[in-house]
Formats: C-alpha cells, structure tokens, sequence
C-alpha cells in the first residue's frame, strides 16, 4: 500500500488549487486525475471577478485564459429581455484550458499522476481501478459533481424532480458573436434555464440546467433543445447555430443547494462537494477555487485533524451565496419570470451579483467569514 501525507482526488480547479497551497504551505501533495488529457468539462465557464482575483494571487494570469472581458449581464424570459452592467468585468474561458493552466502550475508543485482512476473510499484508503490503495493522513476530495463511493453524497439532495446539466458548444460565427458580445446571456424558460458566453475560442458555451420532468416530456436532449428554442424565442435565434455534428453532454442529478455541513479528521470536502450553488449564479468555479485554498490554510495550521472544524466553517462562508442563487434560481423558474423580467430594473440585476459573489475572506482556513447582510464588492 503506497502512503502519503495528503491526497487529492481530482484535478479540477478546487484539487488544484489545494495542490498549489499545500506547496505553499510546505505540504507537498499527491494529486490523482482521471483524466490523461486535458478535457472540456461541462461547465458553464464564467469566472467572476472575485474569481479572477483568486486566481491571479496563485499565479494564474486572467489575460492568458481569455483576453476579452464580459461586462455586462442579459436576462430573457419569453419575449421580456433586461441588461445590466455587472459590478466589475469577468471573462468566459473552456474548462480544458482553465484545467489545463491550473494543472500544469499544481504539476510543477505536486505529485500529479493522470490517467488514474479511483473507485472508491475503504478503511482509511482510497483504492484505484487497478485495485491498488493508497492512504493518506489527509484526503482533499474534489470529484467535483461526480460521488465517489464511501464518502457519496446523501441521495436525498437530488430532489423529487432532479436537475440535469446539458451542455452544447456553438462553433465560431461572426453574426452569433455579434448577438452575444460582451455579455452573460441567461436565457429562462418553464422548469430551468440556459447561460450563453463567447468563450476564448471564439465558440459559444450554452448550458443548461433543466428538470428531469422536461426532458421526461420531449424524450431526449435534442428533442429538448428543439422545445425550447421553440419555447423561447430568442434562445432559439441562438439555437440555429447550432449544427446536426453539435454534442450534447449532459450530467445528471446535479445537487443544487446541498452543502457538507459537518465534518470529518481527515477529510476535506472541496468545491461541489463542498456546496453546490445554482449555476445561474456563475460562481461555482469561485468555490472550487476558494475551498482548495482555505481547505489548505487549515491543513497548514491545524493537520488533518483541522477538516473537523474547516468543513462546517466553510459551509458558513458560502452559505449566503448559495441561499441568493437558490432564491434567484427559484424565481427564474417559477411562471412569474417573464413579468418579473419585464418588471425588473437593471440595478436588481446588479444586487443579485454582488449578493452571489463568496465573502472576500472565503479562502481563510480559519475565520468563519459572516458579516449578515454584508455586500462584497
């Protein structure tokens, strides 16, 4: 049985991160990927400004995952549309090169080995594919919305009705770029909703999260897709551009609103398995990065045993922000959104960013980060 200090399974934006502060801490980590090559995780890809500024104090340049910015914010709900200026500018990149950025600095730091596939938590160890175990005094756990066997999430989080995740790249198109610009496109209809940004490609990322119950009345993703772009209208402008080679990815039973409230020695929960914030909110990525940062300040200062006390203190961190998205996203989904749309001035779209952003001491390892009612630039 091999043996290391700490352990990270998955090399996400949250399992990297932990792996780059681990480093900086003195605690040099052995990070297992799945994946050999980078991939396009299914991921809505926009990266607040809050965001952005986390990334840039562990070395990650904004301008080398996307140049251009997204400044503003649009909303639709039938034929009802609203636009905004968001606080401060954020930028739209694809997990692959986001991942592959991340990596490649934890890789310089850490043990990275990919192509390794874990199946599951046994007894204080982790084993693999190959039926090979590895323990560790500390396990950073960043499968991302994906449960590892052992330490799953409760079922019960999925809901009645659960949502799904579906994905589908746009390819490059000088009239679709025109369309979207500098925005974050969120598109409401019946049951879910749809975000749209011009990526660093050139191509535009649309993902949706939608009901079960929706894609159980049209039979499958593209039928699904074809409902919706008949449903509301100015998605389905988008939706031409869509080609008959377009993949649909797709996730199922995406948690929304679950968060890991207790804790355990030894076992660091990190990004959506940390929480899950509604999508619409654009700021998961946020938490990922935030929770393998404050994950390993408290590794730092306390050892494994400090994950016992982190968890329910990060919990608290993001508790206000998931609680706004969840409001919000229960909005966008009720049959009052296109009246509240056509009703909503630009300055509610603004409040709902700043009520969705983490507090700026979210990475801490040990502050609890609550000020009730605080804004955060």
């Amino acid at each position: 049985m091999r043996r290391t200090a700490a352990l990270i399974v998955g090399g996400g934006p949250a399992g990297s991160a932990a792996a780059i502060a681990l480093a900086q801490g003195g605690t040099r980590a052995v990070l297992l990927e799945r994946s050999r090559d980078d991939e396009d995780a299914l991921c809505g890809g926009f990266l607040s400004w809050r965001t952005l500024a986390t990334l840039g104090r562990i070395g990650i340049d904004a301008d080398l995952l996307n140049p251009a910015r997204i400044t503003r914010a649009r909303l639709f709900a039938g034929s009802r549309r609203v636009e905004a200026a968001l606080p401060f500018a954020a930028l739209a990149v694809s997990r692959r090169r986001l991942d592959a950025l991340l990596l490649a600095r934890a890789t310089a730091l850490a043990g990275v080995e990919r192509g390794v596939v874990v199946r599951a938590v046994e007894a204080g160890s982790v084993r693999l594919a190959d039926d090979t175990r590895v323990s560790a005094d500390a396990l950073f756990l960043a499968t991302g919305k994906h449960d590892l066997r052992g330490v799953a999430r409760p079922a019960g989080a999925r809901g009645a009705d659960p949502t799904l995740g579906l994905r589908v790249r746009l390819d490059p198109h000088p009239r679709l770029a025109a369309m979207i610009g500098d925005a974050i496109e969120l598109h409401l209809f019946r049951g879910g909703y749809a975000g749209l940004v011009v990526q660093e490609d050139g191509s535009a990322n649309l993902c949706l999260a939608v009901h079960r119950s929706r894609l159980t009345e049209t039979g499958n993703p593209g039928a699904l897709l074809g409902a919706l772009g008949r449903e509301a209208p100015m998605l389905g402008e988008r939706l031409a551009f869509m080609t008959s080679l377009a993949r649909i990815d797709a996730i199922a039973n995406v948690p929304y609103g679950w968060q890991a409230r207790r804790g355990d020695a030894g076992l660091f929960r990190l990004g959506d398995q940390a929480g899950v914030i509604p999508s619409l909110a654009g700021e998961g990525m946020g938490i990922a990065l935030a929770s393998g940062l404050s994950a390993a300040a408290a590794h730092a200062r306390g050892g494994p045993a400090a994950a016992a006390g982190w968890q329910p203190r990060f919990a608290r961190a993001i508790r206000r922000p998931i609680m706004a998205a969840g409001l919000a996203r229960d909005l966008a989904e009720s049959r009052l959104a296109p009246l509240l749309v056509g009703l909503l001035p630009a300055a509610t779209i603004r409040a709902v960013a700043h009520a969705t952003r983490l507090p700026r001491d979210a990475e801490d390892g040990t502050r609890p980060s609550l000020v009730a009612g605080a804004v955060n630039a």
